[in-house]
């Protein structure tokens, strides 16, 4: 048997789960902002040809597996990943790790998961939790999300592993393998390459619909969304941004917040006064990404006249943003690290 698993409670399920469990394999400097820092997980795209739940596909971070998958490459860490066709075959297997002493991520449908509140159950299959033991039918879980540890039946398991709809987890399973001692100058590089691959993610790839350019195109639609919809369904569209905001677990002020908290750890690992001063563009920008959410959500929640300039301010909030973290990737991108 392995050595027992401590829970860690967290901003965010993927940087939780990742953080823990490297922890549990020995890398104890290992901190949530600093996953989220090297796995590169700051993002902005909105999809104008995607609908969820009928409003526009918007996402603030990466794609899902990516933060675990980017910072444990970089520091020279395997991870496995295995899907299944079929429950059974799924469960046997995840029996089979923690009869090992093996804690493991299991990606999970969040709408069928028992120990959330009815009024955080929604139709989303990115959520991750590790899965440490078992107890008769029911397994030990350390969600991220939660403050102390809870358990699934195994009835439960089987129905959130095996969700469906878009990003159905199918069963999906990951742990790290091999992991080796981690030298400083290896952080160091991790730290400098996550910071130039997020820089480019945002300010480099062509096209209107990803990273500031794609915060900024989100509040030209919002000027259109008021010109052509009625009233409702024009709020029914903000209201979407801010629930994949603040609800969904993309992260659009909290992975700012969350950012800047990476960069300030960063400034002290590689001796760089730079990096603390730029965290706090991210701080102003995360700052603003609430106060955005709090102006679409009066209009969505009909609390203010849903008016062209109540819509305006909304768009304008948004290109500030856009504005802050442009300025700042852009710094960091010519940054020598």
């Amino acid at each position: 048997m392995g050595k027992e698993y401590k829970h860690l409670q967290t901003a965010h399920c993927e940087n939780g789960v990742a953080t823990g469990l490297l922890r549990y394999h020995g890398l104890e400097f290992m901190t949530e902002p600093l996953v989220f820092g090297m796995g590169s997980g700051l993002f902005y795209i909105h999809l104008p040809f995607i609908k969820i739940s009928g409003g526009p596909g918007i996402s603030y971070r990466t794609l899902p597996g990516w933060i675990f998958k980017r910072a444990s490459k970089s520091l020279g860490v395997d991870i496995t990943r295995k899907k299944f066709g079929n429950e059974a075959e799924a469960q046997r297997f995840l029996d089979n790790k923690i009869a090992e002493g093996v804690p493991v991520g299991c990606q999970v449908g969040v709408f069928n998961l028992p120990y959330f509140p009815p009024e955080y159950r929604f139709h989303f299959n990115a959520h991750n939790i590790i899965v440490y033991g078992k107890q008769g039918d029911q397994y030990l879980v350390s969600d991220p999300t939660l403050e102390k540890v809870t358990t699934l039946s195994e009835a439960d398991m089987n129905k959130v592993r095996f969700a469906k709809g878009p990003l159905a987890p199918k069963g999906q399973i990951y742990y790290p393998e091999r992991v080796q001692p981690v030298s400083a100058e290896t952080i160091r590089k991790s730290i400098a390459k996550g910071i130039k691959r997020n820089s480019s993610d945002m300010i480099n790839i062509p096209g209107p619909f990803a990273g500031v350019s794609g915060i900024n195109y989100t509040a030209r639609q919002i000027l259109k969304w008021q010109e052509k919809f009625r009233p409702r369904k024009a709020g029914l569209y903000l209201g979407q941004i801010v629930r994949m905001q603040e609800e969904i677990g993309t992260g659009g002020g909290g992975f700012r917040f969350l950012y800047a908290a990476f960069l300030e750890e960063a400034a002290a690992i590689l001796n760089n006064d730079r990096l603390a001063t730029i965290s706090e563009d991210f701080t102003k920008a995360g700052d603003l990404w609430r106060q955005s959410a709090v102006q679409m959500g009066r209009i969505y929640k009909g609390r203010t006249n849903s008016d062209r300039k109540e819509f305006e301010i909304s768009a304008i909030l948004l290109h500030e943003i856009a504005a802050i973290e442009k300025k700042a990737f852009t710094e960091l991108n010519k940054m020598k690290l």
